[in-house]
């Protein structure tokens, strides 16, 4: 008996190595037809480079007042492009690509200077993501903005307003990621950060071209809105070098979050927008934030899911406009 218990034990740690040891010798076949993010540019796309990263933006219009705005997870500045000209009759409004997403550059960790964890050393992380943030104002001359958040990009402009009030005059969020966002488990984030899912994590969000086609259908209140011209914009970022490892280090960089508890000391006005079918950021969220926030305003759009300002574009705007001139007089 104690022969075959040393054969068993010596079977199972055999059978452990392989499964520690094989996920490292998995050969990680390289994405095809990908492409510098400059290359797919469109003609009023500029790049700007910020804490030494490549950010790619749009912006139109002039004037005192700046609206910024930062899209939500898998988006990019193309879920503004109904927005922002009329926007741009309030103001200046620029539009930006989040780390991960659209053109901005995609870095990956071997280069960057400095603690794996310091804000300017991960752009993935929300701190890195706020530094961006700060850094693309001060580039662009920009003192104070109106920011603009969707979604994830709402749970950012909140945090730069906590960390920088002095240079944001208000915000508004469309249906923003507070209560759930960057809350996974320890033991989750422990097990990201493994060698051996940094490295084949970059293979499990490839998937996104699969299930990222029921995530973007559950955003919208009517996904039969959603044209084939639309899909390419939603798509395109996922042409540019490196989006899979980008989208995993952003994955793996989330942490949870302090904004629920940190809400008081977000005095400024506040505008939230919200679809009455989001799915993604269920609509009763976005009402107990304009409930808890000191000087919130709340508009819920009938018949609208998570991006208003995509397929509720002239409900959206009215919203805006009206809190804007109202804020004026």
């Amino acid at each position: 008996m104690k022969r075959w218990h040393r054969i068993s034990l010596i079977a199972v740690g055999l059978l452990l190595t392989v499964a520690l040891i094989s996920p490292l010798l998995i050969p990680i076949p390289p994405l095809e037809d990908t492409l510098p993010p400059g290359q797919l540019a469109d003609p009023d796309s500029q790049f700007i480079q910020v804490n030494s990263l490549s950010v790619h933006y749009k912006t139109l219009g002039a004037g005192e007042s700046t609206l910024l705005l930062l899209h939500g997870f898998a988006a990019s500045t193309f879920s503004w492009r109904q927005v922002m000209a009329p926007l741009s009759e309030m103001g200046r409004v620029v539009a930006f690509d989040r780390p991960a997403f659209g053109l901005t550059e995609r870095p990956l960790p071997a280069p960057w200077p400095g603690d794996w964890e310091s804000e300017r050393a991960n752009p993935y992380t929300t701190a890195g993501q706020v530094a961006l943030t700060v850094g693309l104002m001060d580039e662009l001359g920009i003192e104070r903005a109106i920011l603009v958040g969707n979604s994830a990009g709402g749970a950012v402009a909140m945090q730069t307003a906590l960390n920088h009030p002095e240079r944001v005059e208000t915000l508004i969020l469309v249906d923003p990621a507070v209560y759930a966002q960057g809350s996974r488990a320890a033991w989750i984030r422990f097990l990201s950060n493994t060698p051996h899912m940094r490295r084949v994590g970059p293979l499990i969000v490839r998937r996104i071209q699969d299930w990222g086609v029921d995530f973007a259908r559950s955003a919208w209140h009517d996904p039969s809105q959603i044209t084939p011209e639309i899909w390419e914009g939603y798509l395109k970022p996922l042409r540019a070098q490196n989006w899979d490892r980008a989208l995993w280090e952003l994955t793996r960089s989330a942490r949870p979050s302090d904004l629920p508890e940190r809400l008081d000391e977000l005095t400024m006005d506040c505008l939230i927008v919200t679809g009455d079918d989001d799915r993604i950021v269920p609509t009763d969220q976005s009402i107990r934030l304009a409930s808890e926030l000191p000087n919130a305003e709340l508009v819920v759009i009938p018949s609208c899911g998570h991006v208003p300002h995509e397929e509720c574009p002239d409900q959206f705007l009215r919203a805006v406009t009206e809190f804007l001139k109202g804020r004026a007089e």
